[in-house]
């Protein structure tokens, strides 16, 4: 049983930083993709950033600079290092995992497993 649980959210002042972590169990695919995503109230859910198996990473354009994924692989954790919050990065964040096959993408449509999320609140 896949089992992903976020932690690190909280309430920060814009302008600050947060890191949010995720500790993953029970996924045995050797290969994947394993991203950070986040929705809004009222809003889609959104995709942040993305890491496959070899450290690759990917980001949506306006995380770019101001966000920074990385795991560890030993922990089994993935990270999201947030600097320089703005209001409109309020929401709930959600990791999840897919296997490394098809388009890559930071659709969160195409990711399998699920966190239950962690709230981020900026204020301004």
């Amino acid at each position: 049983q896949v089992q992903l649980v976020e932690s690190g959210g909280g309430s920060v002042q814009s302008g600050g930083s947060l890191r949010l972590s995720c500790a993953s169990s029970g996924y045995t695919s050797s290969r994947y993709y394993m991203g950070w995503f986040r929705q809004a109230p009222g809003k889609e859910r959104e995709g942040v950033a993305r890491i496959d198996t070899k450290g690759t990473t990917r980001y949506a354009d306006s995380m770019k600079g101001r966000f920074t994924i990385s795991q560890d692989n030993a922990k089994n954790t993935l990270y999201l290092q947030m600097n320089s919050l703005k209001p409109e990065d309020t929401g709930m964040y959600y990791c999840a995992v897919r296997e490394y096959v098809g388009v890559d993408s930071l659709n969160p449509k195409t990711y399998k497993y699920w966190g239950q999320g962690t709230q981020v609140t900026v204020s301004s």
